[in-house]
């Protein structure tokens, strides 16, 4: 009976906390003139470059070159935020990106707030109801585990199915990568598979403080699945559990509150990742979907599943065009009415990570796609059932769990390792790499994507480095018969004779070439040749050529991905940024069987088309060109534009970020 009224009482401060007052307030600007406040003189530009740490502003230039504050970067207006406030307005973020704060408003003040000359629209914050997938709850202590295995203990299986044990062995763990985890909740200065973690800050979005355990306001268990999730991808206690990046630093944010189902608002996971990419983070990992909601709030359908409509989808690529690669999971609707995806993993540039059990079969909870308007979804699975991780509330124990919850953060493990061992690298190749290296990268569908994912394979995925206008290409070879000396790249153009190219330098495994310089946009192919320790000649890859656009940085076995599974492709754009009066065209190359009808529209960030481009496409090869000027001839702002392109009645779509 006890147990019942104590329930009752958290129902109770649960419904009074969380009944739906909360609203986002849009702005109609940020305050003054884009242009004006835009300015490297004006307060706002300062303020939003203040506000970045050295780690970030490295990471932005890495990515976006040196212009690195957008508009969306500006401050919400304070003199709007003060006038909210003199009407008894309670702010409880203010999220830059999206030019708007979420706040607590009486039903009474909705109209008055609403007719605010400076207030664009309201609209509630959501809360999701997420769906756990079936939970072994399998609860070990360490005395009880089985040290016959190796140092890896029982998180081995679930990294060696992806080949990550043998990344370790080459001394390449996560370090100088900084990743952000936003979950429940992190008991890991309790846990000694994590207290020893490099936590570089840690915030609570839900109670605003810095404590991501449990407190007195948090429902039992709050912080056990955060804890879990975190010790999968970073804890370490030798001959125990292993985390996939255990070297790695950490961010950690609290965005949800259960109570009864996981429980979370859309704008506590905005604000986590304004504040995450703000401290520099590199990559980002999050266990949680959206799809429904509680009673009377408002359900998203599956058309919202379409990369541009809920809150936290639309967070995660504007993170992703700020340097971050952005990981998710897939959802654990695969056995539910919903079946699909669940955003945030709907979004065009984010990593979902579906799960496949411990013999690489897919779990039969494991959201599948594609996202409302066609695209493959997840892009990768890994393993998602019976993965071990520490338990919160002890200090030595551990247990197994199933769901894609826990298959996101080995992926992000996997990601880590890659940024580690190549710092170079911009999360637009990341994530080309991962999907090209992962095991059905040729035949991807909406099952598993493009497949397992695979530490070895995209350590050994090939990558390029810009130096000054000239292109290096690194590649590992971690075949331990291989003679250094007979290590060979073979380049051409496309269809000419091959001229092999000798390494310049290379440290244990890792081999650097300089490559010739070829006009940009020349198509070129490649491969490598080296003889074992047995006498052998291994070629790499063994039947087919790595392929690149030069002046592009991805590199594929299939011309930039086969999408949709068709006889064409459309590439990256490049180079992206574009700066028109450094690089004067942009590019974009597909691939036609001849005779197709293109059609290219430009769009705006505020939705307006400023280019439309038509043409009849010829077999092979096409390249299309953009100067940045408008339709009327004038050159376009900077800012992000959508490349809306149809071919053959199939569409596909680019962002591209141009800069003056």
């Amino acid at each position: 009976m006890m147990i019942k009224i104590i329930f009752l009482f958290l129902l109770i401060i649960t419904s009074s906390n969380f009944s739906q007052e909360k609203y986002f307030i849009y702005f109609t600007d940020k305050g003054a003139d884009r242009n004006s406040i835009l300015s490297k003189s004006s307060a706002e530009y300062n303020s939003a470059l203040n506000s970045l740490t050295e780690k970030a502003i490295e990471r932005r230039k890495k990515n976006l070159g040196e212009e690195i504050i957008r508009y969306e970067d500006l401050p919400v207006s304070k003199r709007y935020i003060t006038e909210l406030k003199s009407f008894g307005i309670e702010i409880i973020h203010e999220l830059s990106w999206f030019n708007c704060v979420s706040a607590i408003i009486p039903v009474e003040k909705l109209n008055l707030i609403k007719s605010l000359p400076f207030v664009q629209i309201i609209e509630p914050v959501k809360k999701l109801i997420y769906k756990k997938a079936p939970d072994n709850q399998i609860i070990l202590n360490e005395k009880g585990l089985n040290q016959s295995l190796n140092e890896y203990g029982l998180s081995f299986t679930q990294l060696n199915l992806s080949e990550i044990p043998l990344v370790h062995s080459k001394g390449i763990d996560g370090r100088n990568v900084l990743i952000g985890l936003l979950d429940t909740g992190f008991d890991w200065e309790r846990h000694q598979a994590l207290n020893t973690r490099n936590i570089i800050a840690e915030y609570d979005f839900v109670f605003d403080d810095s404590i991501t355990a449990n407190e007195s306001e948090d429902p039992p268990g709050q912080d056990f699945h955060g804890t879990l999730v975190f010790s999968i991808i970073g804890g370490y206690k030798d001959s125990t559990l292993i985390g996939a990046a255990y070297n790695s630093s950490f961010l950690l944010a609290k965005t949800e509150y259960i109570a009864s189902e996981t429980h979370v608002e859309e704008d506590n996971y905005a604000a986590a990742l304004i504040w995450m990419e703000n401290l520099g983070v590199d990559i980002t990992s999050s266990s949680l979907g959206y799809s429904e909601f509680d009673t009377g709030e408002g359900s998203y359908t599956y058309q919202d599943m379409n990369g541009k409509t809920t809150i936290v989808t639309k967070a995660v690529e504007l993170a992703f065009e700020r340097g971050v690669a952005t990981f998710t999971s897939a959802g654990n609707e695969g056995n539910s009415k919903w079946k699909y995806i669940t955003a945030p993993a709907d979004g065009f540039n984010v990593i979902a990570v579906g799960s496949v059990d411990p013999q690489n079969q897919l779990a039969s909870f494991s959201s599948v796609g594609p996202t409302s308007d066609g695209r493959i979804k997840p892009e990768v699975v890994a393993m998602g059932v019976s993965v071990y991780g520490a338990l919160a509330g002890t200090t030595n124990e551990y247990r197994s769990a199933n769901g894609t919850s826990t298959s996101s953060p080995i992926a992000a493990g996997v990601g880590a390792l890659l940024l580690s061992k190549f710092p170079h690298l911009k999360n637009t190749q990341l994530r080309s790499i991962i999907l090209e290296s992962s095991s059905n990268s040729q035949s991807p569908n909406n099952l598993i994507g493009y497949g397992l994912i695979s530490a070895k394979n995209a350590l050994e995925f090939p990558n390029l480095k810009e130096i000054n206008g000239s292109y290096v290409l690194n590649k590992n070879f971690f075949d331990e018969k291989k003679i250094h000396s007979t290590i060979k790249l073979h380049l051409a153009e496309y269809g000419t004779s091959f001229t092999s190219i000798d390494f310049n330098t290379f440290k244990d495994d890792s081999f650097e070439f300089i490559l010739p310089s070829f006009a940009n946009g020349k198509r070129l192919e490649f491969y490598f040749i080296y003889q074992d320790s047995s006498g052998n000649t291994i070629r790499v890859p063994s039947n087919k050529n790595y392929q690149m656009i030069y002046g592009a940085l991805n590199i594929s076995l299939n011309l930039n991905l086969i999408l949709n599974n068709l006889d064409y492709t459309v590439s990256d754009i490049y180079p992206n940024p574009f700066l028109p009066l450094k690089h004067k065209l942009v590019r974009i190359n597909f691939r036609s069987s001849g005779n197709e009808s293109f059609r290219l529209s430009i769009i705006d960030a505020a939705g307006r088309s400023v280019k439309e481009i038509k043409q009849n496409s010829f077999a092979g090869e096409n390249i299309i060109e953009w100067d940045g000027l408008s339709d009327d001839g004038t050159l376009c702002a900077s800012g992000v534009y959508y490349f809306l392109i149809s071919l053959n009645g199939k569409e596909f779509g680019k962002k591209l970020i141009l800069l003056k």
